[in-house]
């Protein structure tokens, strides 16, 4: 098994994934923690909690929880390219124990998305304080919460490199794969947490249980403006728990659909 992952690893450093990838992870982390700390908060439209409150900082480092595509994308496409190219039936006449393959799969995937979420999780850190630094304005949250919550986003940004991967198995092609993963996650998420009623069941969603993990949502302030009533965030604990069992449910999903597919 191990000879396997290390092999997934391998292709993965053979492919232009492993190059963009870090670029876009400081983007996500950095450069969008930067422009609103330095922007201010308050300053947005309607006007948020600045920067000097604990309530202004968790809002803040929420905001990297609408970049979680990225890693989704990235799982994604780690499994249609095998399709895509057809190496997959050269990769499983290798190894014709398809779970083992597909287990590796999501094995390493899930390293490079570990590595995807630190990268995103010490570059918005640098970006929060060299930010509020820039603009001498405190960070009012102690340093253990910030650490806490950009920990949790880096452990969500796994958990989407996972669901990509599972997403990716069950589709298969490349292009429906990117266009279903863009369209719900910036998309049907949003919408739905905008009309009246339907809204109660965005905790449970991906994204509700994602914004659970700062007990802050960008799009929990839009609904106020537009429904008149914020969506009902999860306690962390439990925003954790669903976001494990959507990983739970696309591994399962990587690695039974396969197992009796003609790849060709």
């Amino acid at each position: 098994m191990n000879r396997l992952v290390r092999a997934e690893l391998r292709r993965l450093f053979s492919t232009p994934l492993w190059r963009w990838g870090p670029p876009v992870a400081v983007l996500s982390g950095g450069a969008l923690t930067a422009t609103a700390v330095l922007v201010g908060p308050e300053h947005f439209d309607p006007p948020m909690p600045g920067m000097d409150t604990e309530a202004g900082v968790r809002l803040v480092i929420s905001m990297i929880g609408l970049t979680v595509l990225a890693p989704a994308l990235f799982g994604a496409l780690a499994v249609t390219s095998e399709y895509r190219h057809r190496t997959i039936t050269y990769t499983f006449l290798f190894a014709p124990r398809r779970h083992r393959v597909l287990a590796a799969k999501l094995a390493a995937y899930a390293l490079a998305g570990n590595g995807y979420g630190l990268i995103v999780a010490v570059s918005a850190a640098a970006a929060l304080y060299g930010g509020a630094a820039a603009r001498g304005v405190d960070v009012g949250a102690p340093v253990g919460t910030v650490i806490g919550l950009l920990a949790s986003l880096a452990a969500a940004m796994t958990v989407y490199t996972v669901i990509g991967v599972g997403v990716g198995a069950l589709l298969r092609d490349q292009t429906a794969t990117l266009a279903v993963l863009g369209a719900y996650l910036y998309m049907v998420e949003h919408l739905l947490v905008l009309i009246p009623g339907v809204g109660a069941v965005y905790p449970f969603l991906p994204g509700g249980a994602t914004a659970a993990l700062t007990q802050a949502s960008l799009m929990g302030e839009a609904a106020v403006e537009v429904t008149g009533s914020a969506a009902t965030l999860l306690p962390p604990a439990l925003g954790a728990a669903v976001l494990l069992a959507y990983a739970v449910l696309a591994a399962g999903a990587a690695v039974l659909l396969p197992m009796r597919r003609d790849v060709t």
